[in-house]
């Protein structure tokens, strides 16, 4: 199986278009677009297309003036002549846009089966609706933020000041040993029997090659080495950056050392490529959007559930 490029959520690229954020008239300007389309955003669900004689999930893509008065407009961007934006929806808007609770969707589930540039939108949109949602007041002063720069900044209705949509930085790491095993843990906030790479966020003032180093310290107990930057990934639950590297155990330290550090980490398991493949009936893997499950599989080389397999599914949200 060749490689894939990119981890999932990012395999297309949306032109932001970030010019136009400071148009004065870009409001009624996208909405006078016959081109302009809207990402339909309700409780972080997105409005997917409804079902015809098997076509492929899409996202609904409707344009403005079919749709009642938003929450939140937030500017997406452009793919060729197409515009996008934004709109978040309080509960009676959503009801008459569209009744079939089933085809409001979470991107947890969407994003395996949407195409890459709608995938890559939904991701984009939840990112920025998250945001929004927790900078209703102003840092500084606690007074209240109003949106600005078609949705990019919100303005501290006090003082003026601008702020900004943040990332948080969080390191992901496929861990082997000297026999290519992969080092996968089970999280204290997971079901049972869910196993996937270790992670943290970074620390201020810190490396990304030393957080991974700290990480893999503080949750396995374990020194590694050879630490080696491999792709990124946006996380919007609520605002990550995922950061994937590999590492490799230090030379003369016992892999049968692991040992979790029982806050976080409850159990540690490593894994041959067969012995994963023999484990799938009982431990649940990380998700196909997720890109703990692309390193995996970038490690395995090819996909990891084999025709005919039952996987245990990842049924945490």
């Amino acid at each position: 199986m060749p490689e894939p490029t990119f981890p999932p959520l990012v395999r297309t690229t949306i032109d932001r278009d970030a010019i136009r954020r400071a148009v004065p008239t870009f409001e009624a300007d996208f909405d006078a677009d016959p081109a302009a389309r809207v990402v339909a955003l309700h409780h972080g669900r997105a409005l997917l297309a409804e079902r015809i004689e098997g076509s492929a999930p899409k996202l609904e893509l409707r344009h403005p003036s079919e749709l009642p008065a938003p929450l939140l407009r937030c500017y997406l961007g452009r793919d060729g002549d197409a515009r996008y934006e934004l709109r978040v929806f309080d509960d009676d808007a959503a009801v008459g846009i569209e009744t079939e609770e089933a085809r409001w969707q979470g991107l947890r589930h969407a994003a395996p089966v949407l195409g890459d540039r709608d995938a890559a939108l939904f991701t984009e949109a939840l990112a920025l609706a998250n945001w929004h949602d927790g900078h209703g007041h102003c840092p500084r002063c606690g007074a209240t933020t109003e949106p600005t720069q078609a949705g990019w900044a919100r303005r501290c209705t006090r003082e003026g000041k601008l702020l900004f949509p943040r990332t948080d930085p969080a390191v992901i790491m496929l861990v082997t040993d000297d026999r290519d095993r992969v080092l996968l843990g089970s999280n204290a906030l997971w079901e049972q029997h869910r196993y996937s790479l270790l992670a943290g966020f970074v620390e201020p003032g810190e490396s990304l090659e030393a957080a991974v180093i700290r990480e893999i310290g503080e949750e396995a107990g374990l020194p590694v080495d050879r630490v080696e930057y491999i792709a990124s990934q946006p996380w919007p639950f609520p605002a990550s950056l995922m950061l994937g590297f590999t590492a490799r155990l230090a030379p003369g330290v016992d892999a049968d050392g692991a040992a979790p550090d029982g806050e976080e980490i409850l159990e540690l398991r490593w894994f041959s490529r067969d012995e994963l493949v023999g484990a799938l009936g009982d431990v649940g893997l990380p998700g196909e959007t997720s890109i703990a499950r692309w390193l995996l599989e970038r490690w395995f080389g090819g996909p990891i559930v084999p025709a005919g397999v039952e996987a245990l599914p990842w049924t945490t949200s």
